[in-house]
């Protein structure tokens, strides 16, 4: 649960983000995002060059049938655990020079195993600090960061990924840490 204040994107006196099927329980708002951007990422995901606007293509696809706002970077301040992500006005602009950084180091290819889990673990834990939609950053970071990998030359065995010990890793990583970020990438490249 994220920490926001007035937030227009939730129903009025109500933390339940508005949804396109109108679901004011949060319970089943969380079961019906699941089946469906679970569903849409079993489809092919958008095209594109690995930018921003690439991203934004990819949170819009899997997510287009339960937000209204799919895609479009967020609008309100938002934290969690009073920990506060990039500030709405300061997203494109941060989002774009990290995406420029990427493109910079030629989306990592060409790198060893080791110096692309070092990179990638870096760049997916500034993904996560800017937290560039109001929901759903996560499942967005991973379909990127899987296309990045194949595209890299370090295809992901997304089958040995362990959500809670990425959700930690994330975690550690917004506090600086970002070695256990590294393994975990290691791990799912080896």
């Amino acid at each position: 649960m994220y920490d926001a204040i007035e937030d227009p994107y939730t129903y009025k006196s109500s933390t339940v983000l508005v949804n396109k099927l109108g679901l004011e329980n949060q319970a089943e708002l969380d079961a019906f995002e699941a089946e469906i951007s679970n569903a849409r990422a079993e489809e092919p995901l958008p095209d594109g060059i690995l930018d921003f606007e690439h991203y934004k293509a990819i949170h819009h696809h899997l997510f287009q049938d339960v937000y209204q706002w799919a895609g479009r970077v967020r609008t309100v301040r938002i934290s969690k655990g009073g920990n506060p992500f990039c500030f709405p006005e300061n997203i494109k602009g941060q989002a774009n020079r990290l995406f420029e950084d990427l493109r910079t180091v030629d989306h990592l290819r060409n790198l060893d195993a080791q110096t692309f889990s070092s990179k990638a673990a870096h760049f997916l834990a500034e993904l996560n600090a800017i937290h560039a939609f109001r929901e759903g950053n996560e499942r967005s970071q991973l379909a990127f960061f899987t296309l990045l990998a194949d595209f890299a030359g370090h295809p992901l065995k997304i089958e040995k990924l362990d959500p809670e010990e990425m959700l930690a890793a994330m975690i550690a990583s917004f506090d600086g840490d970002e070695g256990r970020l590294a393994h975990i990438v290691r791990e799912l490249t080896a």
